[in-house]
């Protein structure tokens, strides 16, 4: 079987369009794809926590999570966004699961190496692809929230660049960022441009000189992880844009593919 991970940032779960599902589930029935959709949810999980007087701040792109950020993170991850996308996919009439990691075992977390400065964020240690295998055989879409438990049932907050890349990495699949941006941009005489091809050096080298920033570190890390770990293809793809998912899986030149070697743009 071959798999494509599909990682939904939390910055456009709501900016999503009835495009965006349809080619979800031309990609499911018409192209017998199988599909697994990992999901964030930052924003929403800013707006609750500010709503409930939670205080919440971030270090490197990643949420310093506290055991009552934890729990708001939880609730929002694997209640409200998780359900909404798979209701727009029931709408289109797909048959999709709503599981968080923590169901059936499905992802196994350990602390990062600095939890001391950020809480229970975690990396992931295991994913158990027979609960993904045997629910994507059952013809369902799995619908994934990045939260995990380690070995003593302690919950973790996992970025979902992260948990999507540990997936893929799993299952030797193919990985794409849906993002509300074209890929990554970088500027060329002055004018803005997407970069089409890029790779690990040019990628260190724009998060040296801060091209590359905040919330898209850890996503671009992610894509360097699953590549050294033999995932095929990692791609960003603007999901706004119609169209732009199916041209992706088609091949096209859309959004920012992202490849070990170094990359020529001439």
């Amino acid at each position: 079987m071959k798999y494509i991970v599909i990682k939904c940032g939390g910055s456009i779960v709501d900016r999503l369009t009835a495009d965006f599902y349809k080619n979800i589930a031309q990609l499911h029935k018409k192209k017998k794809i199988n599909l697994i959709i990992v999901h964030g949810g930052g924003p929403m999980i800013s707006t609750y926590l500010k709503q409930m007087n939670v205080a919440t701040t971030f270090v490197d792109g990643l949420r310093v999570t506290t055991t009552e950020v934890l729990d708001v993170v939880e609730m929002v991850l694997s209640g409200a966004v998780n359900k909404q996308i798979v209701r727009n996919l029931n709408h289109q009439h797909v048959k999709a699961i709503g599981m968080s990691g923590i169901d059936g075992s499905l992802l196994e977390a350990v602390p990062v190496k600095d939890a001391d400065r950020i809480g229970y964020v975690g990396n992931i240690k295991r994913v158990n692809t027979s609960v993904l295998t045997d629910v994507i055989e059952k013809n369902y879409i799995p619908v994934i929230s990045p939260i995990a438990l380690d070995g003593s049932n302690q919950r973790y907050n996992i970025n979902a660049d992260i948990a999507a890349s540990a997936i893929a990495q799993a299952l030797k699949a193919k990985l794409c960022f849906i993002s509300d941006i074209p890929g990554i941009i970088v500027e060329n005489n002055g004018e803005k441009q997407t970069l089409h091809e890029t790779s690990k050096q040019e990628i260190e080298q724009l998060i040296q000189s801060k091209v590359i920033y905040g919330g898209m570190i850890p996503k671009v890390k992610a894509a360097i992880t699953a590549l050294e770990k033999n995932v095929p293809e990692v791609s960003i793809v603007d999901g706004i844009k119609s169209g732009t998912l199916i041209d992706f899986i088609d091949g096209k030149k859309v959004g920012t593919t992202i490849q070990l070697e170094e990359v020529s743009h001439v």
